[in-house]
């Protein structure tokens, strides 16, 4: 596999028939910047045409080169990943396909807070968006030479797909080499998230490309590291806990010590995703509710009584 050194806006070939695009939207959150993949030798697939911007949207048109595209795909409604799609679109006549709307795949839990107004979060969603056609689970696009089969993995937010063709998937923000993926609520689900992450693993890929940074070519040991990851700030969150009750705040700043703090927000709303989590499975108590501004404590437990 050749070396991930993107040049902002230079296709770059990483397979045969795929390359990608890097988009100049570089930040702490999207590390090198947004990738955009350009599949297929005719009749072509773009895959997250990113962040609605012209100097993007021109780089991608160099990259497909006067060819027809077939599709228009995208992972997720993410700001980082959407808002060209309807532009890109009206340029190639090409249908927008994804899982649904920014609210699509939300889970129950989270459909519930949000309608409570207990959750807050929002952030970098694409309020905007909604494809031409939608792709449930299992759905295959099929181009002149290469075809994708679209898997659902709910967790970074509800309508996340990723997307195989053969041995390689393209994860999106659920999977990527550089750092764990963002959980947030109400568009994120931790409990989705996990199984999700056993839901590719057991497909035995060969490679991931990523929605941001290198290629992953070690897919299941890096599944592996992601859960591992996940529960073992499961276990700092309830060591915290078992403690005395805390805050939000408090616990964000207990677990992740050495975070900037331009990133303790994104921080916390992981921290929080797990306190949903552990709240559902009944290990937690929000007072006075589950509210990103409750007190939460460990739920104790009756020790059994000892026959006389």
């Amino acid at each position: 596999m050749p070396d991930f050194t993107p040049m902002i806006g230079t296709p770059q070939v990483l397979a045969p028939l795929l390359s990608v695009v890097v988009a100049p939207n570089a930040s702490p959150m999207t590390h090198t910047g947004t990738n955009t993949y350009v599949l297929g030798d005719h009749g072509l697939a773009v895959i997250d045409p990113g962040p609605d911007d012209p100097v993007h949207l021109a780089a991608v048109l160099r990259a497909i080169a006067g060819r027809a595209v077939s599709h228009i795909l995208l992972t997720h409604s993410h700001l980082d990943h959407s808002p060209l799609a309807r532009r890109l679109s009206a340029l190639t006549g090409a249908p927008v396909c994804a899982f649904g709307d920014s609210q699509a795949g939300r889970s129950a839990i989270m459909q519930s807070l949000a309608q409570q107004g207990l959750t807050g979060g929002g952030e970098w969603i694409d309020h905007e968006f909604t494809p031409d056609t939608t792709l449930a689970d299992g759905a295959v696009v099929t181009g002149q030479d290469w075809a994708l089969t679209a898997v659902h993995t709910p967790g970074h937010i509800g309508n996340h797909l990723c997307f195989r063709w053969g041995q390689a998937i393209f994860t999106g923000d659920h999977v990527m080499g550089w750092a764990s993926s963002l959980v947030s609520p109400p568009d994120g689900d931790l409990g989705d998230f996990m199984r999700s992450c056993s839901k590719l693993r057991a497909l035995d890929a060969r490679v991931f490309y990523p929605g941001h940074g290198a290629p992953v070519s070690n897919p299941h040991a890096r599944l592996d590291w992601l859960i591992a990851h996940r529960t073992d700030r499961e276990k700092q969150i309830i060591a915290a806990l078992s403690a005395h009750p805390q805050d939000l705040m408090r616990l964000t700043l207990g677990v992740y010590v050495d975070t900037p703090a331009a990133l303790l927000g994104a921080a916390a709303r992981n921290v929080f995703a797990h306190l949903i989590e552990l709240h559902q499975r009944g290990q937690v108590h929000a007072d006075p509710h589950l509210h990103k501004d409750a007190t939460f404590s460990l739920r104790q437990t009756e020790k059994p009584t000892k026959n006389e």
